[in-house]
């Protein structure tokens, strides 16, 4: 079913629908994105700048702290397909409601393993148990936004909508990073993991009556099982099958699996460079600067947009940007300098992110879109699982720097898949017309390119 028509005759030409006591339009579908953004990006940030601080303190290993890390990949990567046929079966809205209750849940018990100095085994357990909380995320809000512009008759740019989704979490993210940094710093390390328990809640709560299915129409005929095998087949088919989203993956597979690490070794680096081991602030300081980054980034993603005729050119650009900085992270061993090339990263990537989100939805079908989505997510942390415990391990044996070279490196490899993806010269790669048009020129024609 093609998705410009795939729920397309449930809708007039009048962009309101009426769910319940709120009419949907297009703006009210953006304001609900942006602030469940903000409220998910706020409970997040809380611990971002002390994640790292907040595992070695509880008696880890860098070598357990990143392994820790990467079985909340691992987790991520096990159930990302689960939940995202969750998505496309029983609604986005039931899977982000699901999502903030296990985010959490997980989040109590790991300020309880931090309490009680728990062996290694408990912190993969319930990293593995977080990441199936964010994997409910992963796809679902995605989908639903997208689906619910389409359903609303928006007419403007999708990269300009995650590009402001993309601002306003990156300024909540300024804000509540700093926080967590310097509540940790006033009281202890396990405040702010509270703080964002109860945070979640709360979005709970907003999601629960301000979210709503519309553009999308959840099937759930049929035994469950045939039904997901009918769904995951569907999405391999759209999904997998089509080279230039295939290309686009697995390109995630380095950059994103790298990323991961490269974010939270940073926070035990600058402390480090700084000279002060309990400067908790100064850890929040990484978080602060992709916050601020994310903001930047996201207002500067429609003129980089526009600087180049094809989405894949402005991908390459700033993967090679990001290179370049991470050699620099791990060359340079000044503090602001590498303060500097962190700032110059984060901006590389914040604005090419919406770039490739648009990229992607352009070549994918409504009704696989959530499964598919997770699937280009699992793909990442599966990058994670590999390049964490690897990369944490050369951070014991080497130092920090070299592990940033090595990361670099990594980064590196994602290069040839956009440059494999930008030869198929996909619509979507060079699309300039609003949501509508994009969407009407994606199909699974692309499979047989």
């Amino acid at each position: 079913m093609s998705p410009s028509t795939g729920q397309g005759h449930l809708f007039s030409a009048n962009s309101r629908i009426n769910v319940g006591w709120v009419k949907q339009t297009s703006t009210t579908v953006r304001r609900t994105y942006y602030v469940l953004t903000a409220g998910n990006t706020l409970a997040a940030s809380l611990i971002w700048g002390i994640n790292t601080i907040f595992l070695l303190d509880a008696g880890l290993s860098n070598f357990q702290a990143f392994a820790a890390n990467a079985f909340f990949t691992a987790g991520m990567v096990l159930f990302e397909i689960p939940t995202g046929i969750v998505a496309d079966r029983w609604g986005r809205r039931a899977s982000f409601l699901c999502g903030t209750l296990t985010l959490a849940a997980t989040t109590g018990l790991y300020v309880l393993l931090w309490q009680l100095r728990s062996g290694f085994v408990w912190w993969a357990i319930v990293s593995a148990l977080l990441g199936l909380g964010f994997t409910f995320f992963s796809g679902a809000t995605e989908a639903w936004l997208v689906d619910a512009l389409t359903a609303t008759r928006f007419d403007g740019q999708l990269e300009g909508v995650f590009a402001r989704g993309q601002v306003v979490g990156g300024a909540t993210m300024l804000s509540g990073s700093v926080a967590g940094g310097y509540i940790a710093q006033l009281t202890n390390l396990g405040v702010p993991y509270v703080l964002r328990g109860g945070i979640l809640i709360g979005v709970f709560v907003l999601a629960l009556f301000a979210m709503h299915d519309i553009g999308f129409t959840p099937d759930r005929g049929g035994k469950p099982l045939t039904e997901m095998r009918r769904i995951v087949d569907s999405s391999v088919e759209h999904g997998l099958k089509v080279p230039a989203v295939r290309a686009t993956m697995l390109a995630g597979f380095f950059s994103g699996g790298v990323g991961i690490y490269v974010f939270y070794a940073l926070q035990p680096y600058l402390l480090e460079l700084w000279g002060n081991p309990r400067a908790y602030g100064i850890a929040g300081l990484v978080a602060a600067i992709s916050a601020g980054a994310a903001i930047v980034g996201g207002l500067l993603t429609e003129r980089i947009r526009g600087a180049f005729r094809r989405r894949t050119s402005a991908l390459l650009i700033t993967i090679s940007i990001s290179v370049l900085m991470l050699v620099v992270i791990g060359l340079v061993g000044n503090f602001w300098l590498v303060v500097a090339a962190i700032t110059i990263l984060g901006l590389a990537e914040s604005a090419s992110r919406p770039i490739r989100q648009a990229y992607l939805n352009g070549m994918i079908p409504s009704q696989q879109r959530a499964t598919i989505l997770s699937f280009d997510s699992l793909i990442d942390n599966a990058g994670g699982i590999v390049a964490q415990p690897a990369l944490g391990k050369s951070a014991d044996v080497w130092g920090y720097p070299m592990s940033y070279v090595l990361s670099a490196a990594g980064t590196a490899l994602a290069l040839p898949f956009i440059a494999r993806a930008r030869s198929f010269n996909t619509p979507a790669d060079s699309q300039t017309a609003p949501l509508q048009a994009t969407q009407q020129t994606s199909s699974a024609k692309e499979v047989d390119t």
